[in-house]
């Protein structure tokens, strides 16, 4: 039974990597236009969520969400969650209405298909690269000014110790919010870990618990401030993991 088990999972997360490609080959004309200047993003934007919404129901997930507030059209905001998997990608997409940019790991352009578009549509980060960060943060601020949103992983990476609930957080998404005034979305993923974690063997369809939480506001905060709104907004998610109000 166990080796059964074993197999259906193997044939299930490959299945993933499928769907990861088949609703981009069916827009694959619409998304090369879309992808090909930036004033076509809100369209590109609405491509992702479809692509999001059928690779999170063609693999059995069912989305529970609870918002303590949700963002206002033509309004920016700095998304924040926690990161355990890459449906976290598809889950925020899934959430989020608004058009927003990822900044996100550079390693994820390698995907096949996936990548193509993801480059061209993404800020690409090494967070092991001074130079890389530092451009990053510059193109982040340039879609901040062109009224977009911006969605980061604050934790910088999934934790490589299975022990630690929320990582820390690293300053970038703060230093944004406070210099463009914008306010923080802090978000908590409940089960993406469980659900779909990086060990290829595990995993099973089922529940994606979410909470939006009231925003945390930036207005009037100077650039030294940034570590008691990071400690802040890092212990509204740590507290939803450790006492779930999502059930």
């Amino acid at each position: 039974m166990k080796y059964l088990e074993k197999a259906a999972i193997f044939v299930w997360r490959i299945w993933f990597y499928i769907l990861m490609v088949i609703p981009i080959v069916l827009m694959l004309p619409v998304l090369i236009i879309f992808t090909s200047s930036e004033k076509f993003y809100p369209q590109y934007f609405v491509c992702s969520r479809i692509w999001a919404k059928t690779i999170l129901f063609g693999m059995g997930f069912q989305i529970k969400l609870v918002a303590d507030q949700l963002p206002e059209k033509h309004k920016s905001y700095m998304l924040v969650a926690n990161h355990t998997s890459i449906i976290d990608i598809m889950l925020m997409l899934s959430i989020i209405k608004q058009p927003f940019v990822f900044l996100g790991k550079r390693e994820l352009g390698r995907i096949p298909v996936f990548g193509f578009f993801y480059r061209r549509t993404c800020i690409l980060v090494d967070r092991k690269n001074t130079r890389s960060r530092q451009a990053a943060f510059l193109e982040a601020q340039r879609r901040l000014k062109q009224q977009n949103s911006v969605c980061i992983f604050p934790e910088g990476g999934v934790p490589n110790d299975h022990n630690i609930l929320l990582d820390e957080f690293k300053d970038g998404a703060f230093m944004l919010a406070i210099e463009h005034q914008i306010p923080i979305i802090p978000i908590t993923f409940h089960d993406s870990k469980k659900r779909f974690s990086y060990n290829f063997l595990s995993g099973a369809p089922g529940k994606l618990r979410v909470k939006i939480h009231n925003f945390i506001p930036t207005k009037d905060l100077v650039p030294q401030d940034r570590r008691t709104l990071k400690e802040r907004v890092r212990e509204v998610i740590l507290k939803e993991l450790e006492n779930p109000t999502v059930h």
